[in-house]
């Protein structure tokens, strides 16, 4: 079940403690643009139909990735599409979405995600795996 806009927005402008639902949507669409491009194959369609569908289709449009970013490159990749933030408010940003996205999606379909991505994610989603 997709969580409606306007509540993924709120829980996301809550978290990132945002001004506005316009700033909470703009961390929105920049880290799922990106975080798009590292998904493939079922974990993305699967994790697509349980957003708001206008996150879902930035979702599968992503920004083009030549290679999987470390969790540092994502954070200064996201601080470069996002005006005026620097890489410690884009960890902000990263962490505020992705953890939501992670409430909306349940434990079992953020594991998988996490699979795809390289070491690290798992603090972004608010997850830390044990090692």
């Amino acid at each position: 079940m997709a969580l409606r806009w306007e509540a993924f927005l709120e829980q996301v402008q809550e978290r990132g403690e945002y001004g506005t639902p316009q700033e909470a949507e703009q961390a929105a669409r920049t880290v799922l643009a990106l975080l798009g491009a590292h998904l493939v194959g079922e974990v993305r369609a699967e994790l697509a139909a349980r957003l708001p569908e206008t996150f879902a289709l930035i979702l599968l449009n992503p920004l083009q990735a030549t290679e999987p970013l470390s969790p540092q490159r994502f954070l200064r990749a996201t601080a470069a599409w996002i005006e005026g933030a620097t890489e410690q408010t884009a960890t902000w940003d990263v962490s505020a979405v992705l953890s939501v996205v992670a409430d909306a999606t349940g434990e079992e379909l953020t594991h998988r995600i996490l699979l795809q991505l390289p070491p690290g994610y798992d603090l972004l989603f608010g997850r830390p795996q044990p090692t």
